[in-house]
């Protein structure tokens, strides 16, 4: 099962150490999600960022920037739904439905979301119930290419292998109220837990 942590929409101080702390301690893939952001700001933060952990991160949005760094891939979504000209890198997508895992054939994993409800956004309920979840799983459209999104937490982590997903990603859990020291732990935590 993967781990992907997914960023803040907005820049922080020491934002690029933090990164490099979570990939270097266990984060298979980092998603760089700055909706609103601009391309220059995007690339100041990858330019902090040792270039060796560039094959694991995917950015949301300023996909241009792929051929300035050697990054993992780029993430489709409503804001940028199209894929990038001749771009062979990953390709990941976000769904919000059963009925969307059925096109997922020409990327290389999706997100499912909201599984629980969410922490970083308030008021974004879970939008599947169980039945749902093993019935999709059962029917082989949660699969190795699909990846838990929405209030994941390391004790939802077990259910979710049952489900058959993939991975996880996790934001609020990483970043909500954390510090240095908070953000170590959760992250052994999420590794037990996966482990």
């Amino acid at each position: 099962m993967k781990l992907i942590g997914i960023t803040q929409p907005t820049f922080f101080k020491g934002e690029a150490n933090a990164i490099t702390f979570l990939l270097e301690g266990g984060l298979d893939i980092l998603h760089i999600r700055k909706p609103g952001s601009l391309s220059e700001d995007v690339a100041a933060l990858l330019l902090n960022i040792p270039s060796y952990l560039y094959s694991q991160i995917v950015i949301h949005d300023h996909f241009e920037l792929t051929n300035s760094f050697p990054l993992k891939g780029i993430h489709l979504n409503s804001r940028n739904p199209e894929r990038f000209p001749f771009y062979a890198g990953s390709i990941s997508r976000s769904c919000h439905s059963i009925t969307e895992l059925n096109s997922i054939s020409n990327i290389d994993y999706c997100f499912l979301s909201p599984i629980f409800n969410s922490i970083s956004k308030e008021g974004y309920s879970s939008a599947f119930s169980a039945e749902e979840l093993e019935d999709a799983h059962q029917k082989g459209l949660i699969n190795p290419k699909v990846y838990a999104l929405g209030g994941v937490e390391p004790k939802h982590i077990p259910l979710l292998q049952n489900y058959g997903f993939g991975g996880i990603a996790v934001l609020g859990y990483l970043w909500q109220n954390s510090t240095s020291q908070v953000l170590q732990q959760r992250m052994k935590e999420l590794i037990k837990a996966i482990r």
